[in-house]
C-alpha cells in the first residue's frame, strides 16, 4: 500500500463487488452485468461526468474477465501509440486467446484521424475498446466507431453512494482507520462533491489534514465549509468545477444575461479551458436555446468555432466573448429542440412504420409497377409551390411535433403551418 497516494487512489475498489454506484448497469440482470457474466463483452463507451468511476470500472472489467489490458490517455497519446498497441497484440496473437481490452481515457479528445486508426482493430475483434468520455459521444466520437460500440451512461453518485464511500474510507483506509473520526454532519461535503466521488475524497482528505491532533476529529458543516472554500476556489479544466462553470455559462446565455455569461466565460479563459470546448457549447446553445427564434445565432456560433480553430489563444477570447454576448442577447426559443424530442419519443413508441407508397423512391421498373412513388404530387407543379398531401405514415396522419414558443419568429412559423396544414 502506498501511504503517500491520494485517498481517492487508495480507495479504488479491487473487485466489482467492492464497486459503489452504477447499479443500473451492474446489478443482477442489468445489461452490462449480464454481458460480463457471459464473458462476452462488446466494445463500449462509458459516458458520464468526472469522478463516477469510468476508469476504475474499465480496470475491474479486465480483471473480472482476466483479459490483457492496455490503457492510453487521449491527452498524451496519438495514432502512433494506438498502432503500436494493435500491432503488438497482433504479433502476440493475444486476440486469439483471451481478447485484449484497450482502454482510452478521454476518447473525445482524439481527433478524427486518431479515432479512424481504431476502426479496423475494433471491427476485426483484435481489441475490445473501452472508451471513457465526459462529452456526449454522439458529438465527439465518429459515427463509424460509435456504431461499433455500446454506449453505457454512468450517473453521478447518489447521496447514499457518497455516504457509503465516506464511511468505508474511515473504516478501511490504512491511514484514516488509525484516526478517531466522527461524521457529525456531511450534507455540505456531499453538496460540494456534486456526485463526484474523487472530488468528495479529495476534499475530505484536505479537511482531515487540517487537524494536527491525534484526538477526536469531528466533521460538521461548519468545518467543511471553512476548509473547502479556499481549496475549491480554482477552476480545474480537467474536472472539479469544469461542469459547474460550463453549466453556469450556458444557463446565463439561456437566461439572456450577457454580463453573467461573459463572467463565466472569463473564469474558463483564466482557467485555461480548451477554447474549442467553449465554442462547441455555444453551437449547442445556439440551436437548443435560441433556434428558430433567431436562426442567425447558429451561423454566428458555427463561424465562432471555425475562427477559434484558426486563431487560438489569446485572441480567441475576443471571438468567444462576441459570440457569447450575441447569443445571450438574442430572443430565445426551443421549438426545434422540443420537436425532435417529441418525434423521437413517437418513433420509440410506434417503431418503424412503413413509408407510404407515394413517398417511396422508385429507381427500378419493378418498384414503379409495385406503386412506389405513385400518386405523389410534385409541389412545384401547383400554385404557390404547395399542395396538400400526407407525408406521414398512415398511423400518424396529422401528428404535431412542433409547438411554437413566444418568440416572433416561431410564431411566424406556427402561422405558416396553420395556414398550410390547419394544425
Amino acid at each position: 500500500m502506498n501511504f503517500n497516494a491520494p485517498l481517492a487512489e487508495r480507495m479504488r475498489p479491487k473487485s466489482l463487488d467492492d464497486y459503489i454506484g452504477q447499479q443500473h448497469l451492474l446489478k443482477k440482470d442489468a445489461s452490462l452485468r449480464l454481458a460480463l457474466d457471459s464473458g462476452v463483452i462488446p466494445s463500449m463507451i462509458f459516458w458520464g461526468p468526472p469522478g463516477v468511476g469510468k476508469t476504475t470500472l474499465a480496470n475491474l472489467i479486465a480483471n473480472h474477465l482476466n483479459r490483457p489490458f492496455h490503457t492510453l490517455s487521449a491527452i498524451s497519446s496519438g495514432v502512433k501509440d494506438v498502432r503500436e498497441i494493435i500491432q503488438g497484440v497482433e504479433r502476440q496473437g493475444m486476440f486469439n486467446q483471451k481478447g485484449t481490452i484497450l482502454f482510452i481515457d478521454e476518447i473525445h479528445r482524439f481527433s478524427k484521424a486518431q479515432q479512424d486508426s481504431l476502426l479496423g482493430a475494433v471491427e476485426k475483434g483484435i481489441v475490445t475498446l473501452i472508451g471513457a468520455t465526459t462529452e456526449n459521444p454522439s458529438f465527439e466520437v465518429i459515427s463509424a466507431l460509435l456504431s461499433r460500440c455500446q454506449v453505457y451512461v454512468l450517473e453521478s453518485h447518489t447521496k447514499d453512494d457518497l455516504q457509503q464511500l465516506l464511511e468505508k474510507a474511515i473504516r478501511e483506509d490504512s491511514v484514516l482507520k488509525e484516526k478517531k473520526i466522527v461524521l457529525e454532519e456531511t450534507s455540505s461535503l456531499l453538496a460540494i462533491s456534486g456526485g463526484d466521488a474523487r472530488k468528495l475524497l479529495n476534499v475530505f482528505e484536505i479537511i482531515i489534514g487540517t487537524f494536527r491532533t491525534q484526538q477526536e476529529i469531528v466533521i460538521n458543516n461548519r468545518v467543511i465549509e471553512s476548509v473547502a472554500q479556499q481549496s475549491l476556489a480554482r477552476y480545474d479544466k480537467d474536472g472539479e468545477q469544469h461542469y459547474d462553470i460550463i453549466s453556469a455559462f450556458i444557463k446565463s446565455i439561456r437566461g439572456s444575461d450577457p454580463d453573467a455569461a461573459v463572467y463565466w466565460l472569463a473564469r474558463m479563459v483564466e482557467g485555461g479551458e480548451d477554447p474549442k470546448f467553449i465554442a462547441r457549447r455555444l453551437i449547442i446553445s445556439a440551436s437548443e436555446d435560441i433556434g428558430l427564434a433567431n436562426p442567425n445565432a447558429l451561423l454566428m456560433a458555427n463561424n465562432c468555432f471555425q475562427a477559434v480553430q484558426t486563431i487560438g489563444w489569446p485572441e480567441s477570447r475576443i471571438i468567444l466573448a462576441q459570440c457569447t454576448i450575441y447569443l445571450a442577447s438574442s430572443p430565445k426559443g426551443n421549438g426545434a429542440y422540443m420537436a425532435i424530442n417529441k418525434a423521437q419519443e413517437e418513433v420509440r413508441r410506434s417503431g418503424n412504420l412503413p413509408v407510404p407508397l407515394p413517398l417511396r423512391n422508385a429507381p427500378t421498373k419493378l418498384m414503379k409497377e409495385l406503386g412506389y412513388g405513385e400518386e405523389y404530387r410534385y409541389s412545384h407543379d401547383y400554385p404557390g409551390n404547395f399542395v396538400q398531401q400526407n407525408f406521414f405514415p398512415e398511423e400518424l396522419k396529422n401528428a404535431v411535433f412542433f409547438n411554437a414558443g413566444s418568440s416572433n419568429k416561431e410564431q411566424e412559423i406556427a402561422a405558416i403551418i396553420k395556414k398550410l396544414w390547419n394544425r
